[in-house]
């Protein structure tokens, strides 16, 4: 089967839904399936080689990402008739989520040109501060989004949280929950010794526990409420690997340290450094660095809505309400977490062995594509 994927940017990007597009493609191959790629050229596209599938960069601008850490990359009118080409040469099309102009230009041509269209939506609404953001994207969810999710010919909800933002919905038929799967080949747990030894390596202070934060430097992951636990806790050493327009260098902390150019082997390395993951985030999906984090043994200390991402995973998680109008008050609640949280994790070696079991049963990526690969193939036959 000839299969587009379509998504906003490549896994050079290194968000969790490019990251989860890229490692998707490769299992796909691996199953015998032809892939391309399509996305915006804002980060460069893989080798064609690393996927053995075939990748299309198409001309974007992508000034709000830029400017406000709003991932948005508008494509050219030759990009999108690229897209129209690359669409009519597919026997069926996967978008990695829906509200990206890409995406869209290439539902509307898999409709035009009566090819199957599966989409697999990551996210529901984004509770941005800015009430402007905020209501546009709602908005944008009610013209766009739904419509697109009732016409497709399948949909995939990567968490509880998204399925249940969009129950409304009259799907064409009932949608799948698919989470994605972990390289556990990658992110594995290490013997606690070995632990100053990594965190030598990588210079993070070695007499201090390590909490760590892996994502973009975005509002929504909640780096002001971040900003405030690493001031509340001089006695912790925070390791921040990502990037975006809100920097934790800026802090000027010396309890702070930042990783910019980390990824596969290299982060997984920063994880099992670690004692535990922090993430403070609103309107995600399930996030990859979660199921990663635990691979590699961390407890996880995240919100209340991103614990919900799966009830089957919740009892590794240790959950704390988000107040936005009282971000002090959730740093402090978090850092009340994190103190049970490295306090309960005595047993060390045995509590990282059962969420890496944990992991391995629960999120399998051959099983991820194999199951994607009998919808969309199932919809081709009836389609035929």
């Amino acid at each position: 089967m000839k299969l587009l994927m379509v998504s906003h940017y490549f896994e050079s990007h290194r968000s969790g839904l490019e990251l989860i597009a890229g490692r998707l493609i490769q299992e796909l191959v691996r199953l015998n399936q032809e892939v391309v790629w399509v996305a915006s050229n804002a980060t460069p596209p893989p080798f064609d080689n690393k996927l053995g599938a075939r990748s299309v960069a198409l001309n974007a601008v992508n000034i709000t990402e830029r400017t406000l850490g709003i991932p948005f990359p508008i494509p050219s009118l030759g990009a999108i008739g690229r897209i129209r080409r690359e669409v009519q040469r597919a026997d069926a099309v996967l978008l990695q989520d829906s509200l990206y102009p890409m995406c869209i230009a290439a539902f509307l041509f898999a409709r035009l040109s009566r090819r199957p269209v599966v989409i697999a939506q990551h996210v529901g609404i984004v509770p941005y501060n800015n009430t402007l953001f905020r209501t546009l994207m709602g908005l944008a969810n009610t013209i766009v989004v739904r419509p697109m999710l009732a016409r497709a010919d399948g949909v995939a909800f990567f968490s509880e949280i998204t399925a249940r933002y969009f129950s409304g919905v009259s799907f064409r038929r009932t949608p799948k929950l698919m989470f994605t799967g972990v390289d556990t080949e990658t992110f594995f747990p290490i013997r606690p010794e070995r632990k100053p030894e990594l965190r030598a390596r990588l210079g993070l202070i070695p007499d201090r526990p390590v909490a760590l934060f892996v994502g973009r430097f975005v509002e929504k992951k909640g780096l002001h409420i971040l900003s405030r636990m690493a001031r509340l806790r001089p006695d912790i050493a925070w390791a921040f690997a990502g990037w975006g327009h809100l920097n934790p260098r800026d802090w000027n902390l010396p309890n702070v340290t930042v990783f910019s150019d980390l990824s596969g082997p290299s982060i997984a390395t920063l994880y099992q450094a670690s004692d535990l993951l922090v993430l403070p985030s609103k309107g995600e999906g399930f996030p990859l660095v979660i199921q990663e984090a635990l691979a590699c043994g961390l407890p996880v200390v995240c919100s209340v809505e991103t614990a919900g991402a799966d009830a089957a995973v919740s009892a590794f998680l240790l959950p704390v309400p988000l107040d936005e109008q009282r971000p002090d008050r959730t740093a402090l609640a978090f850092c009340q977490e994190i103190d049970r949280a490295l306090a309960d994790d005595g047993d060390g070696a045995r509590s990282s062995e059962r969420r890496f079991q944990f992991v391995s049963q629960r999120y399998c990526w051959r099983a991820t594509a194999t199951e994607y690969l009998e919808l969309i193939q199932s919809i081709a036959a009836s389609g035929r």
